[in-house]
């Protein structure tokens, strides 16, 4: 046989296969592993880290700014902030009624029209007169014993006599309930701004036809009504409209 003619050829074959076997994994061994990192791999892929080598350019000016203002290091930067409607400069009408969520505007046919004039006595039995407040501002609030939204606006009234003095704001609420009941109330609840009984007196337009309470009407010094509302307005909208123009 062919084979029988070449005793030795085999044996060289495998030793030299061996050999090189032998070889590349002794070359695999060495090389140094590659190293690899997801999270820098994407991070490179979409251009989330710098180059080496580079510095970057905001992070450049911000240590040169702060090396000339040394003062300016390590402060936080001010965030600006929204006053409230009651002390923003030239608030308008229009901008208190985007804040309105429990009230809303009422009576608008009587807008800047003189505000009839009206005489009641108070829980205590003095006579006011309506014209008498001419020159200050005038709040008017139409309430009830009974009326659970009015009853809740009372505490924003008090802070708002304790905050506005008698001098710049009269606030008359009247109620059409008895005197005695009226006054039980008033002491009970603490309140500490004039409160007025119509008792079946009938008043002048538009405070003759009070269908929805709490009513609210805001009389300038001048005599005139510059606006009206129907529900529970909270302290901060009722000093923005004072104040609007």
């Amino acid at each position: 046989m062919e084979q029988d003619k070449y005793p030795a050829f085999w044996p060289l074959v495998y030793l030299s296969t061996a050999a090189s076997a032998a070889l590349i994994i002794w070359i695999i061994i060495k090389l140094p592993p590659a190293k690899h990192n997801s999270k820098d791999s994407f991070a490179q892929e979409h251009s989330l880290t710098e180059k080496p080598g580079r510095e970057n350019s905001e992070t450049k000016k911000a240590v040169s700014s702060q090396a000339n203002n040394p003062a300016e290091t390590n402060t936080p930067p001010k965030t600006p902030t929204t006053p409230p409607l009651a002390i923003r400069q030239r608030t308008s009408i229009e901008d208190v009624l985007k804040t309105a969520r429990t009230w809303g505007p009422a009576y608008t046919s009587s807008y800047d029209k003189m505000a009839p004039d009206f005489t009641l006595l108070d829980i205590n039995g003095k006579q006011h007169k309506l014209s008498d407040y001419r020159g200050k501002n005038v709040l008017i609030v139409f309430w009830a014993t009974w009326c659970r939204p009015c009853l809740r606006e009372i505490p924003h009234l008090i802070e708002l006599r304790n905050t506005i003095s008698e001098d710049k704001l009269a606030i008359l609420a009247i109620s059409n309930e008895s005197p005695a009941l009226v006054k039980r109330a008033a002491a009970d609840l603490k309140i500490n701004y004039t409160v007025l009984c119509s008792g079946t007196r009938i008043l002048p337009a538009p405070f003759n036809n009070i269908y929805s309470i709490p009513c609210s009407f805001f009389i300038r010094p001048d005599g005139k009504i510059k606006f009206a509302t129907e529900g529970l307005i909270q302290l901060e909208a009722t000093k923005a409209l004072i104040q609007a123009d």
